[in-house]
């Protein structure tokens, strides 16, 4: 029997002569592309697959223009820039016409300069020029440090808004060449931050408000060291500067204590008669006064907290006020003896300043400075609820219908305005010099606000937002006019507006059960309170249309940006 035998591929293969992905035989073979012998990238568009026009891979894009678009990208680099990328249509950071440099016109006052730069975006601040001479090493950066924290306490501590503090401090660290440095203002806390360059560690440091004290004479002249730290003209050197600010702390204050307690006591006569009381009624509110103030003095001889010091000095104006209702004087006027005593005790300071940060943006400090101003302003309707409750359980008949009499006499209630304001001021402590500006400026308030409230019965808030806003305008003007802080300008002028009247009607009102009608009238004391904050910061802000700002001498036309905080506008 034959052998049968056939040709090699007949013979049945083994499983490894073919791999298992090989198609089995009758299905028609891929083709398969040719192997390059570089691997392709993974981001690479995949076989069949068309990309859009103008986009990535696109032989039509604007990118691939005038390119070998037979050049392959496989093995590039991953710093190769991408096939749609084209230099000449990618704006570059730095345009090919160059950064212009960023002065600051040095005519306008230190304070406006300051604030332009708190207000410009860190990488638009032009660098520091040093203004005052330091050693061939460079200034002592914890010195100067030291020194900026020192000088912002000091302003801090007398009342001055977070911007204009840190305007200061940005002053004082730029004029001793510190460049890079950050200052931090919040109700009690300074701090600033120095980074000596990219590659250094920053040095920051930081000092604590302790304590505060209502002295504007020390607060002009901390301005006077800081403008002529700021002025090339005047040399002060650190030592220079540390010692007289070691005379500005050691200085007296220009009214002693029996001054104030007589300012205290003038400022709730005037008062009483600006809301319609006579000359008795001018006393007793005076006496009032005197002795609520000296019963603070003593509370605060004691260690105790402001708080109670308000509550003590609301008491005796209201309790002088119950008497003379249970005396039955028919020619005097109980709640005009009440509200010349709260006159002299409500915050109008701390309650501008709460709201001037509010504005510029620093919510932080503005809350903490409300929360105060509420506390002062709850220990002083503590205090007069109590009289006033013991005043009706005596039987006192106090009258909540009782309002401003007719006001038949402008020229004495514009005297009596500025002896207000006179009186404001000799608590304050202000300079002798600015005294007389202050008086003036209180009694302008008064005109417009009777003019708008009275001869042309407008709504009170709106008269009073407007008057706060020529004060807080002619304020600013005065200070630049003297180099100085606003605000001896400003806060003993808005005397005559604060909402004295309405808040005493509006605790009466709680205190006989009427609610509605307390709160209402409380509601009106808030609404006119705000209106003075407001309109103070408006007339701060439009005062500075009628003077020069210091622009950036770019030539571009950029002026004083407000702060961009939310929308961005």
């Amino acid at each position: 029997m034959a052998e049968q035998g056939g040709p090699e591929d007949q013979k049945p293969q083994s499983d490894e002569a073919h791999s298992a992905f090989t198609a089995p035989a009758g299905v028609e073979q891929p083709t398969l592309p040719l192997e390059d012998d570089q691997p392709t990238s993974e981001f690479a568009v995949p076989a069949g697959v068309q990309p859009e026009p103008g986009g990535p891979g696109s032989a039509s894009g604007p990118g691939r223009a005038g390119r070998n678009l037979s050049d392959s990208d496989t093995g590039a680099s991953a710093f190769t820039p991408p096939r749609v990328y084209d230099a000449s249509q990618t704006p570059a950071f730095t345009p090919a016409q160059g950064i212009p440099m960023v002065r600051l016109t040095k005519e306008a006052p230190w304070q406006d300069r300051m604030r332009t730069m708190l207000r410009m975006p860190v990488t638009e601040r032009p660098a520091a020029e040093s203004v005052q001479r330091t050693d061939d090493s460079g200034p002592a950066v914890p010195r100067v440090l030291d020194l900026t924290l020192r000088i912002g306490e000091l302003l801090l501590a007398g009342g001055e808004g977070a911007e204009d503090v840190e305007a200061a401090m940005f002053a004082v660290t730029r004029s001793y060449g510190l460049d890079r440095c950050e200052p931090t203002v919040t109700f009690t806390l300074l701090s600033i931050s120095h980074q000596p360059s990219l590659v250094e560690d920053p040095v920051t440091a930081s000092r604590t408000v302790r304590r505060r004290g209502t002295d504007y004479n020390r607060l002009a002249a901390v301005f006077r060291l800081i403008d002529d730290i700021t002025t090339e003209d005047v040399d002060v050197s650190l030592e220079e500067a540390y010692r007289r600010l070691a005379e500005i702390r050691r200085n007296r204050h220009p009214f002693p204590g029996w001054a104030l307690t007589a300012a205290a006591g003038l400022l709730a006569g005037a008062a009483s008669v600006l809301v319609g009381g006579g000359v008795v009624v001018f006393f007793v509110a005076a006496a009032g006064a005197m002795l609520g103030d000296r019963l603070a003095w003593l509370c605060a001889g004691r260690g105790l907290p402001e708080f109670y010091q308000f509550t003590v000095a609301a008491m005796p104006p209201a309790a002088l006020g119950v008497a003379l209702t249970l005396t039955h004087w028919s020619d005097v006027r109980p709640s005009a003896v009440i509200t010349g005593g709260l006159f002299a005790l409500l915050p109008g300071r701390a309650l501008v300043a709460g709201v001037q940060d509010g504005l510029t943006g620093y919510y932080i400090t503005a809350a903490a400075r409300l929360l105060e101003v509420m506390y002062f302003f709850i220990g002083i309707v503590v205090g007069v609820l109590v009289v006033l409750y013991l005043g009706l359980q005596l039987g006192a008949t106090l009258n909540p219908e009782e309002r401003f009499v007719a006001h038949d006499r402008p020229v004495l209630q514009i005297l009596v305005s500025m002896a207000l304001s006179l009186a404001f001021a000799i608590l304050l402590q202000q300079e002798r010099s600015t005294v007389l500006a202050v008086t003036l400026n209180g009694g302008v308030a008064w005109i417009i606000y009777g003019a708008m409230a009275r001869t042309g019965e407008l709504s009170p808030v709106a008269a009073t937002a407007v008057a706060a806003g020529l004060v807080g305008l002619f304020g600013q003007l005065f200070s630049r006019y003297r180099y100085t802080s606003s605000l001896p300008f400003i806060t003993a002028a808005i005397g005559p507006l604060l909402p004295g009247s309405a808040t005493y009607f509006g605790l009466l009102g709680v205190a006989q059960g009427e609610l509605d009608r307390g709160l209402a009238s409380l509601s009106t004391a808030v609404a006119t309170a705000l209106a003075i904050a407001i309109g103070v910061n408006l007339g701060s802000e439009i005062s500075r249309l009628f003077m020069r700002v210091p622009g950036l001498e770019t030539g571009a036309g950029a002026g004083r940006r407000a702060a961009k905080r939310t929308r961005g506008f």
